[in-house]
């Protein structure tokens, strides 16, 4: 889903609008590919501000589904997209509007890119299924809030491994 600039940037004040459709249905996040369940067209406005400066702005909605941090179970999550940033857009070597976009090169928008990217900065840092999951067994791997496993939980501090291997070494031997 790239977008050329070319043709608005040769006519000044010139905005093109549209509703652009989604070709794409899984977002990878976090190391996983993330399912679109629902989207909104992205409605896109490109204006040509004069002087290589391009205002890009646009808005989405969709539901997204994310896996929990702990059990792994899909979380649907309400994305809301409002964009709306001024870029100059020349080729100049001392242009940095550019150095930390990601998304726009040699007058070209990947649209695909700033949803990744607008999507990935409005996701909370933890996402979990409820407040109190339960996770993962890390023993046997069942899910701990559909079924309890029975497996012991307990985590030794490894800074008595050493001594607990002895003990258990001497009680192996009488």
């Amino acid at each position: 889903m790239v977008i050329k600039l070319n043709d608005i940037m040769s006519v000044p004040d010139k905005t093109i609008e549209e509703d652009v459709a989604l070709t794409f249905d899984s977002i990878p996040v976090r190391g996983f590919d993330c399912s679109i369940v629902e989207a909104t067209p992205f409605h896109l406005s490109l204006t040509n501000l004069n002087e290589d400066k391009c205002h890009i702005k646009g808005s989405m909605s969709m539901k997204l589904a994310v896996p929990c941090d702990r059990c792994l179970t899909d979380v649907i999550r309400d994305i809301e997209i409002d964009y709306d940033e001024v870029f100059n857009v020349s080729d100049a070597e001392d242009n940095h509007d550019l150095d930390d976009v990601s998304y726009i090169r040699e007058y070209q928008l990947d649209l695909k890119m700033l949803i990744y990217e607008e999507v990935t900065l409005s996701l909370p840092m933890k996402i979990l299924c409820k407040e109190d999951c339960l996770g993962i067994c890390p023993v046997c791997g069942k899910n701990r809030n559909v079924e309890a496993c029975g497996c012991n939980q307990s985590v030794p501090d490894p800074r008595m491994a050493d001594a607990l291997d002895m003990i258990n070494d001497f009680f192996k031997e009488v």
